[in-house]
């Protein structure tokens, strides 16, 4: 590795504007779509995000790499994002948990990423102009034409339309063991689940089956569940077709159901609501979000570019099944008043937009593992 790289590097954006600088990581080319993580910690789990496929990561921190990487804190089994894009680069780690560099893993990867850009203007750049397609070019590759370079990124496919789930969810079903006594038993859909998620779960006594994105209703009942998780992950929830059904199914038999982030978005789509793909999205680990039960605002970690078209004010009956009953918007983002959780009123079924298992960030979230486990006390005391 180059601690001081001087290969030329240059990052394209759709709309045309350009900008230098030097390679990071892997030398060659990628393209994806452009989003920015206002997190200032927590690069490696960024990293290891599935939500993050087929989307190249731009960093407003400025400084990046200083505490390495280590073989501990990824939470999945390989690093999804397209490309990478900070300022400035730590030249060496300093932490007695590292195992490697970041660039190094990067470069070792084969992730393409360019430094010494002005990340902050380029997060200014997209929150006035949105979401758009980028490529970061390096070595040789960025030695072409810059025309033939922007016609390579407007060439790439969007990210609305792209069914992503599926590229990312495990092939087999696991189990990961409830800790002390079990409690109940979990289905958790993989959509691009992180690893820290389930341990939430397993914390409190739930035994969790994590299946793949493709699992059928009928493998549910199979294994005998007490609810059922829907995970966060990558694309645009107007392709999630199969899971939607599923979640249907699931609310018609009043099976208790927690989503987060895509899986929010899912139950929306059950529910008949509409999704829509936001002007530049919300990632990082600082958005304020009211939880409107409690009256209490909670500083959430987010990852999604879509987010549900629910009324704001007021309980209404579900738009796809009176036999739902009724749902509210439950949490709501102080930033921009975007739809962050949804509470049924007459079925065992809530969800949010962000993530309460905290890998990384703020911790004030992680009660909803407590909810969802009184949810289930709720609905078995029920059936009794």
């Amino acid at each position: 590795m180059n601690l001081l790289s001087t290969t030329p590097a240059v990052l394209v954006l759709e709309d045309g504007r350009t900008l230098t600088g030097r390679a990071y990581g892997a030398v060659g080319e990628t393209i994806g779509e452009a989003v920015f993580v206002t997190g200032m910690t927590g690069y490696q789990e960024t990293l290891t995000d599935p939500s993050y496929h087929r989307q190249v990561v731009i960093q407003t921190a400025p400084h990046i790499g200083n505490t390495g990487v280590n073989d501990a804190d990824d939470e999945s089994l390989r690093y999804w994002v397209a490309g990478y894009v900070v300022r400035d680069a730590a030249r060496i780690s300093s932490n007695w948990r590292a195992t490697e560099d970041l660039e190094a893993r990067l470069e070792r990867l084969g992730i393409v990423g360019i430094s010494g850009v002005d990340t902050r203007a380029l997060t200014l750049h997209l929150r006035e102009r949105g979401a758009m397609r980028v490529g970061i070019f390096s070595g040789a590759a960025a030695e072409r034409p810059e025309s033939e370079l922007l016609a390579a990124v407007t060439a790439a496919p969007r990210m609305t339309g792209a069914e992503l789930a599926g590229e990312v969810s495990r092939e087999d079903e696991h189990v990961v063991e409830a800790v002390g006594e079990k409690r109940f038993t979990v289905v958790a859909y993989d959509l691009g689940i992180k690893s820290e998620t389930p341990a939430q779960l397993a914390s409190r006594g739930i035994e969790v089956h994590v299946v793949p994105a493709s699992t059928p209703y009928e493998r549910i009942a199979e294994i005998g569940v007490d609810g059922v998780f829907f995970s966060n992950g990558p694309g645009d929830p107007a392709t999630a077709d199969h899971q939607v059904d599923v979640l249907r199914r699931l609310l018609a038999a009043r099976t208790p159901v927690f989503g987060i982030c895509f899986g929010n978005q899912l139950l929306g789509r059950a529910l008949g609501f509409d999704t829509y793909k936001l002007k530049f999205g919300h990632r990082g680990m600082n958005q304020p979000v009211l939880d409107r039960s409690t009256g209490r605002v909670e500083i959430t970690a987010q990852n999604h570019g879509f987010a549900v078209d629910a009324p704001l004010e007021g309980a209404v009956t579900a738009p796809a099944d009176p036999e739902f009953g009724r749902v509210e918007v439950s949490h709501v983002c102080l930033n921009d008043d975007v739809v962050e959780g949804l509470r049924c009123l007459d079925v065992p079924a809530f969800s949010v937009q962000f993530h309460p298992e905290s890998a990384a960030g703020p911790h004030d979230s992680r009660g909803l593992f407590d909810r969802f486990v009184d949810l289930m006390t709720e609905s078995r005391a029920a059936a009794l």
